[in-house]
């Protein structure tokens, strides 16, 4: 028998979430089991089904069923509703890996939209809670005023500043600016400005519950950080915030436990190449922040970049050791050669131990863009697929999103349909010789598994969660 769903309605918690038992899943032969009295007051499940089968038969329903499920009954609903019923799942190896995609709609609204891609069903999530900082957010437009008459500007605080340039703008764009993360089964959203102040709030939404929760907030305002996930913990890198100064960039960084529901501080990176600037001019001037993060061999790489819109400088990056708690400089081969940026960053993905990035390099229709992989033992990155089948004449912040799905790379991007598209690539058949001919013809290479109508909406971020 697997584990026995409570029908107590246990929920989760608003903090740490609830794990299941690692013994069970470790010894499938001996499952937890719950005392008849658990049971009392409550009506079966199935009729004539003891009710530790009826759970594993919900166990093995597709996710995208349960929201109609909880409307056969109360004791349905609250089966559903329990975590203990995807532990059971997680047992049976029946867990679902989603695609949740954030988009920005007409008024500057977010939306998040998940994909079940092997139903190729999408499911509209609830709203994010909405947030308002009344004293704060006019420091916060202050502050992006400042930055702009110093002449220290970035592209970000363009984009920031123009979004608040649109008559209603602050009352309606909560979030702009925030970083999203998925860890422990759950998704976060984290930062962002809301009328123009940057914020330190950190938001939950559970897909058992299909609910957000606001929980533990980040020991400092941050909009444009960058996340990754590292031993099953979120992590939290640079920024910008507001200071005396205006809109300045942070090197700081921290890390969020999902068993504690607790932040803490890491050291800050140094950033090493910002300080052999050869002029106090040009260190005033170009303005240190992070461009990409990633989670490769066990440590944290992150790309850095020096700012002064509309000049940018690369250089390199630095790699964060859990271990040692400290940063060292990244291998020269992989910060030189990592693909440059796009919108102010630089996307990456690690699949199966091997990192991907997306080079947008080519020209300004696409055809050129290229996947790339790096060479650990070589220090360099090589290309892997050419002509990458993305639209880039949009007006989107983000043209397209890399990800790792179902164990293999995809690219999420909106067509001149005005569809979000999502492509697979096939990189098996796609290798280059030493001369750099590819072994197999573009058609082969891409496939779309899902699409839906974004109409005007533009894409944001995307992450995935397994439950």
């Amino acid at each position: 028998m697997g584990a026995i769903l409570s029908l107590s309605g246990s929920g989760s918690s608003s903090g740490a979430k609830n794990s299941f038992d690692k013994s069970s899943c470790n010894e499938p032969s001996k499952r937890q089991r719950v005392s008849a009295n658990s049971f009392e007051g409550n009506p079966r499940l199935i009729p004539s089904l003891p009710d530790e089968i009826s759970a594993e038969i919900l166990a093995r329903v597709p996710r995208i069923h349960y929201l109609k499920l909880k409307q056969v009954s109360r004791s349905w609903k609250s089966a559903i509703l329990d975590s203990q019923l995807f532990s059971v799942r997680k047992e049976l190896g029946k867990t679902e890996e989603w695609l949740y995609i954030l988009t920005k709609v007409e008024d500057d609204k977010l939306l998040w939209y998940a994909l079940d891609p092997l139903n190729k069903i999408w499911q509209r999530l609830p709203p994010i809670p909405s947030a308002a900082y009344g004293d704060e957010a006019k420091k916060g437009y202050m502050g992006l005023r400042v930055w702009n008459m110093v002449g220290s500007g970035m592209k970000v605080a363009d984009v920031v500043r123009s979004w608040l340039g649109r008559k209603g703008a602050p009352e309606r764009m909560p979030f702009c600016g925030c970083a999203v993360g998925a860890v422990d089964g759950c998704l976060y959203v984290l930062g962002g400005f809301s009328k123009g102040s940057a914020m330190k709030c950190v938001w939950m939404y559970d897909p058992i519950q299909n609910a957000w929760t606001e929980v533990s907030p980040m020991t400092t305002d941050r909009a444009y950080c960058k996340t990754s996930v590292l031993n099953n913990k979120l992590y939290v890198i640079g920024g910008v915030n507001g200071g005396r100064d205006g809109l300045m960039p942070l090197q700081s960084a921290e890390v969020f436990d999902p068993e504690t529901g607790l932040w803490t501080g890491l050291p800050s990176m140094p950033f090493l190449k910002a300080q052999s600037i050869p002029t106090a001019f040009l260190a005033d001037l170009l303005k240190p922040i992070a461009t990409g993060v990633t989670s490769y061999r066990g440590k944290l790489y992150v790309a850095q970049s020096l700012y002064c819109w509309p000049f940018v400088v690369d250089v390199g990056g630095e790699v964060y050791d859990p271990e040692t708690n400290a940063w060292v400089e990244m291998p020269s081969g992989m910060g030189d050669g990592w693909p440059p940026r796009q919108a102010g960053r630089k996307l990456s993905v690690t699949i199966e131990g091997e990192l991907y990035a997306l080079d947008p390099s080519g020209s300004v229709d696409g055809p050129d863009t290229r996947i790339q992989v790096y060479d650990y033992l070589e220090d360099a990155w090589k290309v892997v697929l050419r002509d990458v089948p993305i639209c880039t004449h949009t007006d989107s912040e983000s043209h397209h999103l890399l990800t790792g799905l179902l164990g293999k790379l995809h690219v999420v991007t909106k067509d001149a349909g005005a569809n979000i598209a999502v492509l697979q690539a096939g990189l098996q058949n796609c290798v280059e010789d030493s001369l750099g001919s590819e072994l197999a013809p573009e058609a082969d290479n891409w496939r779309v598994i899902a699409s839906r109508n974004a109409g005007s909406s533009e894409l944001v971020n995307c992450v995935t969660l397994d439950v």
